[in-house]
């Protein structure tokens, strides 16, 4: 017994930690595309599905794919409607892995693990690593699934085992139960199918025939649990998140549990169906039933994820009105507390340096918020709050700052990143730095605004003029610099470049006239004092304007 349990628990570890491996190079090779596919999702949930499909089968783990989505919606990045629609494909791309375990390249495993291992650790090139990885990562997966056919076969010739088995087998119910659990314990259906497989393929000698220790009728309750059991982490990874990511994950619980339910139903019927499409054994041709179920489970698998998204598909729209009613109301956004980050997603590193960017993006619109409202007092000496609302803000920007700095540390340190996802995390660093710094200027401009109401000072209109024309320049800048951000966009990057070049000849001729003002008298010394405190702080906002553009370009020419 204890063989057993060490050779299963050996086996199955093998198994997961070659299925991460394969993850983790899919990811890598894939690169900046996961991003782009799972932006192309649109309000057509069969595109969702096809998304959905495709990510699980890069990243292996339809619990992974939709505690990403739980994220998205989290973050407002997509709507119910849409998650819906990739949690469906979710559940069929999963269902490659048993497909991969069928094909039965037990054989190949110490090959393709020695190719990969070659590739992973002496290849010379980045691809080449990945794709090393990815093989490396396929040969431990079928070493892992021997080891636990290896361990399992004396249970084909125990009779207590096969009791056991029989009992199941003839009580879906308990199949059901055992799936879920397990599932629930293993946090991977694809690791509790493919133990499945390796189970139900050891051979039992009956009658003089070859049968499978489990048949197909007593693998399917135990398949259809394992569906369900596969929620439960996107239950937990629900839990704190808003109302949109935990109607997410109760729409992939209903999804799953009505689908099961159905299947129950028709249960005879649907393992006809499988045996219809799958290989059926001939003994004639050497061919048994042990031979034969672990390709039978996989079928049954996909089929049943196919079929159950082929039912549901047309009643996203309901299944999403459904959940919001059991689930009800809006939280409101406020300011001081991250709208896209979620660390539910930081183990992909491209979707958590993407979300990074895009709270990156929010700082920026904050700053630029007050910009917009310092400038607007001198411009019409009333200010839409006093100094408390912009010191407000200020403190959201230090908080956003703390926080999007503990993200990109979160995603170096678990993460093996490429060299161009390293160097874009160094220039976010940077930009998180640039953009608060921003908001500083912002708040001392605010501090000297209050000195001229205190003080009922007012500028010439010499010298307002020079001030609109610096405080115009530094607006489009940043501007500038933000698009070119959020767009990867060089020639916005390189305008604001120039534009600091053109910032430097104003900035220098507006304190050229100012100097000329104050020898001529027509300038009052103490705005003079509070003329030279804003040029400073305007010119240092261009300067760090100019720094996010050149961390722009420093990532684009990497």
């Amino acid at each position: 017994m204890r063989e057993l349990i060490f050779g299963v628990v050996g086996g199955l570890a093998l198994f997961i930690y070659g299925m991460n491996l394969m993850s983790e190079g899919l990811k890598k090779v894939a690169g900046e595309r996961l991003r782009k596919i799972l932006e192309a999702v649109t309000r057509n949930p069969l595109i969702g599905v096809v998304v959905g499909t495709l990510v699980t089968m890069v990243i292996q783990s339809s619990s992974a794919t939709t505690v990403m989505v739980i994220g998205f919606v989290n973050a407002g990045l997509m709507n119910l409607q849409q998650a819906i629609g990739v949690i469906m494909g979710a559940n069929i791309g999963t269902t490659v892995t048993a497909q991969l375990i069928a094909f039965k390249l037990g054989d190949y495993a110490y090959l393709l693990a020695g190719i990969g291992f070659a590739l992973y650790f002496f290849g010379k090139r980045k691809y080449a690593k990945h794709v090393g990885q990815v093989i490396f990562g396929f040969g431990l997966l079928f070493i892992g699934i021997n080891t636990m056919s290896a361990v399992l076969e004396p249970l084909a010739s125990n009779q207590s085992s096969l009791n056991l088995i029989t009992r199941m087998s003839s009580n879906p119910v308990l199949g059901l139960l055992v799936g879920l659990i397990l599932t629930t314990v293993v946090q991977s259906s694809s690791a509790v199918i493919g133990v499945l497989q390796s189970l139900a393929s050891q051979p039992v000698v009956e009658g003089g025939l070859v049968h499978a220790l489990i048949p197909l009728s007593g693998a399917v309750p135990i398949l259809l649990g394992s569906n369900i059991g596969t929620t439960i982490t996107a239950a937990l990874a629900s839990i704190g998140g808003n109302n949109g990511a935990k109607r997410s994950a109760l729409s992939h619980s209903l999804f799953n549990v009505l689908g099961t339910v159905i299947c129950l139903f028709f249960l005879v019927p649907f393992i006809k169906f499988v045996y219809l499409v799958s290989p059926a054994p001939n003994p004639a041709a050497g061919i048994t039933e042990a031979a034969v179920v672990s390709r039978q489970i996989a079928n049954a698998h996909t089929f049943f994820n196919l079929l159950n998204t082929l039912i549901w598909l047309p009643f996203t729209k309901f299944l999403a009105t459904f959940v919001t009613k059991l689930i009800p109301g809006e939280e409101p956004l406020t300011e001081r507390k991250v709208r896209y980050l979620d660390v539910h997603v930081v183990d992909n590193a491209e979707i958590a340096l993407n979300l990074s960017t895009k709270e990156l993006l929010r700082m920026g619109q904050i700053s630029q918020e007050m910009l917009a409202e310092v400038e607007n007092y001198l411009h019409t000496g009333e200010a839409n709050d006093d100094l408390s609302g912009v010191q407000d803000q200020e403190d959201t920007l230090d908080y956003l700052q703390a926080e999007i700095t503990h993200y990109l540390s979160l995603i170096v340190s678990r993460n093996s990143l490429t060299e161009r996802q390293s160097n874009l995390l160094a220039n976010l660093m940077h930009i998180t730095g640039d953009l608060e710094r921003i908001g500083d200027h912002c708040t001392n401009i605010r501090e000297q605004e209050v000195y001229l109401e205190e003080g009922n000072i007012t500028f010439s209109k010499m010298a307002q003029a020079d001030l609109n024309k610096v405080f115009a320049l530094s607006k489009e800048m940043f501007t500038h610099s933000l698009a070119a951000l959020e767009k990867s966009d060089a020639g916005l990057a390189i305008k604001v470049l120039e534009l600091e070049s053109k910032m430097d000849v104003i900035e220098k001729e507006a304190r050229f006239n100012h100097l000329e003002r104050l020898s001529v008298g027509s300038c009052n010394p103490k705005a003079a004092v509070i003329f030279n405190e804003l040029m400073r702080n305007l010119e240092r906002i261009a300067d760090h304007c100019n720094n996010v553009a050149e961390a722009v370009l420093d990532h684009l020419n990497a």
